[in-house]
């Protein structure tokens, strides 16, 4: 009898282990890839994304994202366009500019990260570079070809009524931007501001010797960084788009939260990253360009839809539309959480 029971029992055991496992099976199945493409290495800004990894917020929604380092803001708008990548995070006019100059390439902006644009021009004191623009008169910039700051210039240039005719601008590659300003070969480069001043600060080059001159404090209306996606993704897996949003806006709440911690978890894909030089630029990223007064009295993602108009006027001042876009045309807010799931503050 014993025996029976015993015998029962373990079959009972394998039967439930082998739905266990079948479940599982059809669990992972129901997984939609996803490939994602950051704008950047795998550093402090990056860390909603690094978060909502590693606390299962991407799985939860049915969603298996693969998330891969980028080379500047520009270059996640032709990895989608591609169709190499489904999603990503670039720069939001230079999707302007791509979609007009590539009529056929139907990828929008869905979620608004980047509220206010880092970009920036970064100089030293030392080298004559002070707040008022005129000191940039006479001087070399490190200037990367791919940088979306520098895309900003004719915007800049303006809107400020600049004559650069007098400055000279060297293509120069990202990693050595920095190293060249440090070592005085450039008297300014042009670059995201959390990524510069830091990385300045780090080779040692004194905080009271940096010069940082936000665009969007010199009369540059744009946006900056918004997660962007392929119209076939988005027609195809609407609902897939939607949880992606979803498990963003949770990493970027648990990072709000908890800045130390979030930043762990790019520590953890970036060998020579440093905590306390990450953490700093990610506190810049929140409080510059992330959590604006706007986004705290509006929530989180979505667009002033009468600045975004002005910003695509500005645009216009010094690109020349084959057909000017609307500002439904190149964001929708269709896929983003509900209001009171973008709230921060």
């Amino acid at each position: 009898m014993v025996s029976e029971r015993s015998a029962k029992a373990q079959w009972v055991r394998g039967l439930l282990a082998g739905a266990a496992v079948l479940f599982g099976t059809v669990v992972a199945q129901a997984q939609t890839p996803v490939r994602f493409s950051l704008d950047w290495r795998w550093e402090g800004p990056a860390a909603p994304f690094a978060v909502a990894l590693d606390k299962g917020y991407f799985k939860a929604e049915g969603l298996d994202v693969t998330i891969d380092p980028g080379a500047g803001s520009r270059e996640p708008i032709s990895r989608i366009a591609s169709g190499t990548y489904d999603a990503g995070l670039g720069d939001v006019n230079s999707l302007v500019r791509f979609r007009d100059e590539n009529p056929g390439m139907d990828i929008k902006a869905v979620m608004m990260m980047y509220d206010r644009p880092p970009f920036a021009i970064i100089g030293r004191k030392s080298r004559g570079i002070t707040k008022d623009v005129s000191s940039l008169q006479g001087k070399t910039f490190g200037a990367p070809a791919a940088d979306g700051a520098f895309a900003q210039w004719p915007i800049f240039k303006a809107v400020n009524s600049i004559d650069d005719s007098s400055m000279k601008f060297e293509n120069v590659g990202f990693p050595v931007r920095e190293p060249m300003l440090a070592q005085g070969e450039v008297d300014a480069v042009f670059g995201f501001a959390m990524s510069s001043y830091i990385n300045l600060k780090s080779r040692g080059v004194p905080a009271d010797d940096i010069i940082v001159l936000l665009m969007s404090d010199y009369g540059v209306d744009l946006y900056g960084n918004a997660i962007i996606v392929s119209d076939k993704f988005a027609k195809e897996k609407p609902e897939a788009v939607k949880g992606l949003l979803r498990a963003i806006m949770k990493g970027v709440h648990d990072t709000i939260k908890d800045p130390a911690s979030a930043v762990d978890s790019v520590i953890r894909r970036n060998d020579v990253a440093k905590k306390d030089v990450e953490l700093e630029r990610l506190k810049m990223v929140l409080e510059q360009n992330m959590i604006t007064p706007w986004v705290k009295e509006n929530g989180f993602g979505g667009i002033d839809q009468e600045r975004f108009a002005r910003a695509l006027d500005q645009i216009g001042l010094t690109f020349s539309y084959k057909k000017k876009p609307t500002v439904e045309s190149v964001f929708t807010d269709e896929f983003l959480p509900a209001a009171d799931q973008r709230k921060v503050n």
